[in-house]
């Protein structure tokens, strides 16, 4: 009699429960393929289909550059520490059982410590042995964590080898060579091919190690969109990781879709079982030789763009700039004017470009920080004086933007200002309306309660202290214990009021209507208003310089003093005060430019929007930060902490 199957309850659960999962793994991988395909770069908006972001990848040479970097340091580690691995399993087997122990010990410290202690030892390392940062420190770097994890793959198929037979091998006349080869090597490859198999994705998928180990120009997949998710991820982001997601997912497919051997081909168990073993050699053999093949392909492909690439560029420059904080079109264009090769790399915060410079492990020639970080690098004799005989151009800067950079360079020797702007409030007009609020004018105004679940604050610690700051009556560079102190409970007791703290989504949130209002840089507004009118919304969002005064900052570009190519960051600085140059960075990046020259040729509306260029009424009790010295940034930093953690 046949059995019904009955669906049960449990069942049922089981089911839900891996539905659930399955959701919750590929739900954020589907959302990012549908978001490559968005025609607009806000998250929450969609603007309707385009392949748009995919051909734009292809097009950006940093994410080619990126990819093939990550490519060549993973076959390249991959392979070299399979080789050193495999001979260091082989090793380790024929000791004795207390050395053997205590070498197996050893090799698992590696991976059992935390990767940033790996990752700065052997940047210091680096240092120490005055090796400069780059690609080879990062190819190194990748072998010697690699090494461990093919041990560790290698050493249980050793294990399962029979010495009689490689002992049995040459007595029949095989040199040691020739008896691994036939003997051991066919038994221990699967586990040879796991090493290299695990070491190609570590190396793939490292961050951390990578970000302390690489030098100027240098950077990989991981660096990449890391440096994205910071300063805000572009689709072309979204496009890239769809491509890999897709790719791997046709290989494991490929893989594992393998078609059965027909039935009248099978013949005893022991005889299937063991041409399936022959099989399975055989398939593994080939496929460390073709992996063997491409690894040394890529290599020396590498290695030869890497020479070209030196003897073709002896008249270099290295950049050390905020991400998306320059029209890429201008640095080819200073090549192609000076001959100069720009090695350019991004930071995401001043506090993480700082610790780059004092090291000097990397050696730059232009770097852009933030006013209070000039202040703090000049402090420490980090810079080098600008001969402004090479920078003639810098007379389109307006004097009140020089004027500006003396309350952190205060004789104009060691600054170029690049762009200025204030912190302020942007917020939905039709939402204040529509509830019949007043819009705010004022810091205090961030405290409504009718504002519950719609405000949006900088995910900062001092931008975030200078709101709460202004609000009280104090000045945004206080270092008065008290008033800090009083700055922090304001600051907890409005956080039942907040939607979140974040950094650059508050664009897009205030774009998609998920907000009323937000802190933000006044830069951003050019871009949001843009958007606002292209995509046809239907509501209005301003900006406002709270009465209380603000943040009124200044970025600027300036020449440490261990600059290797000082000539040429002094002809950058110059190519960049050029008016027609300085024009193309402002229509790039929005932010309020200092040029004088670019601002009187710029159209009339532009020239009056309060919000990018406001005036003098506008700026009251407005300061620029200061470096209030290490002791004053722990308190801070241990209050915003307190914050936080409410």
């Amino acid at each position: 009699m046949k059995r019904t199957r009955h669906y049960s309850l449990k069942q049922f659960f089981q089911d839900f429960y891996l539905v659930l999962i399955l959701f919750f793994l590929y739900a954020p991988i589907v959302t990012m393929i549908v978001l490559s395909f968005n025609n607009t770069k806000s998250r929450s908006v969609w603007g309707g289909f385009t392949t748009h972001w995919y051909t734009a990848m292809f097009d950006n040479p940093t994410i080619m550059n990126a990819l093939t970097n990550t490519l060549l340091i993973a076959f390249s580690s991959a392979l070299v520490a399979t080789i050193l691995g495999t001979a260091a399993a082989i090793g380790i087997r024929s000791m004795g059982k207390t050395p053997r122990s205590i070498a197996m010990s050893m090799n698992n410290i590696p991976m059992m410590n935390s990767d940033i202690v790996t990752g700065i030892s052997l940047m210091l390392a680096f240092i120490a042995y005055g090796i400069s940062l780059g690609f080879k420190t990062v190819l190194i770097a990748h072998i010697t964590f690699n090494v461990p994890y093919v041990i560790l793959s290698v050493m249980p198929k050793l294990h399962q080898t029979n010495r009689s037979t490689y002992e049995a091998a040459l007595d029949l006349g095989a040199s040691p060579f020739q008896a691994f080869m036939k003997v051991i090597f066919p038994d221990i490859v699967p586990g040879v091919l796991s090493g290299f198999l695990m070491a190609f994705t570590m190396s793939l998928d490292d961050f951390i190690i990578t970000h302390f180990t690489r030098g100027a120009g240098i950077d990989t997949l991981s660096t990449l969109i890391y440096s994205e998710v910071r300063r805000g991820i572009q689709p072309t982001m979204y496009a890239l990781s769809s491509v890999i997601f897709i790719t791997v997912l046709v290989l494991l497919l490929i893989t594992n879709l393998k078609p059965q051997e027909p039935a009248h081909r099978a013949r005893t168990p022991e005889l299937k079982a063991r041409r399936l073993a022959q099989k399975k050699r055989r398939a593994a053999a080939r496929r460390i030789i073709l992996i063997t093949a491409v690894s040394a392909v890529m290599i020396v492909c590498g290695s030869w763009t890497v020479m070209r690439y030196q003897t073709a560029h002896s008249d270099v420059l290295y950049v050390y700039n905020a991400g998306e904080y320059i029209d890429e079109s201008v640095i080819r264009q200073f090549e192609d004017e000076t001959g100069i090769h720009v090695t350019y790399d991004v930071f995401e915060t001043n506090e993480e470009m700082y610790p780059v410079i004092e090291a000097g492990a990397v050696q730059y020639d232009a770097v852009c920080p933030s006013d209070y970080m000039i202040q703090k690098m000049l402090e420490n004799d980090l810079l080098a004086e600008i001969n402004f005989d090479n920078v003639p151009n810098l007379s389109h800067i307006d004097p009140k933007c020089l004027e500006m950079a003396r309350s952190f360079d205060p004789e104009n020797r060691y600054s170029v200002p690049y762009t200025w702007g204030t912190v302020g409030i942007l917020y939905n007009e039709d939402f204040f309306k529509q509830h019949g609020l007043t819009p705010p004018k004022t810091w205090k105004d961030l405290w409504n309660p009718a504002l519950t679940g719609e405000i949006l604050m900088q995910d900062s610690v001092r931008d975030a202290f200078m709101v709460s700051l202004k609000s009280l009556g104090y000045s945004a560079n206080s270092t008065d214990i008290n008033q800090l102190q009083e700055a922090k409970r304001n600051l907890i007791r409005q956080k039942p009021l907040l939607q979140a703290y974040v950094v650059d989504q508050v664009r897009d949130k205030m774009i998609g209507g998920e907000a009323a209002v937000g802190v933000i840089y006044s830069g951003e507004l050019l871009y949001i208003q843009n958007e606002i009118e292209n995509q046809n919304l239907g509501y209005r969002l301003d900006y406002v310089i709270p009465e209380e005064g603000t943040n009124l900052w200044e970025d600027a570009w300036v020449i440490p003093k261990n600059a290797p190519n000082k000539e040429n960051a002094e002809k950058w600085l110059n190519f960049l005060c050029r008016p027609d140059i300085a024009m193309k960075n402002f229509r790039y990046i929005t932010y309020a430019t200092p040029n004088k020259t670019v601002y009187d040729m710029l159209e009339p509306e532009l020239q009056n929007n309060k919000g990018v260029f406001p005036d003098d009424s506008q700026l009251g009790a407005s300061e620029v930060y200061k470096y209030l010295g290490d002791d004053a940034d722990k308190i801070y930093n241990e209050l915003w902490k307190e914050v936080k953690s409410e």
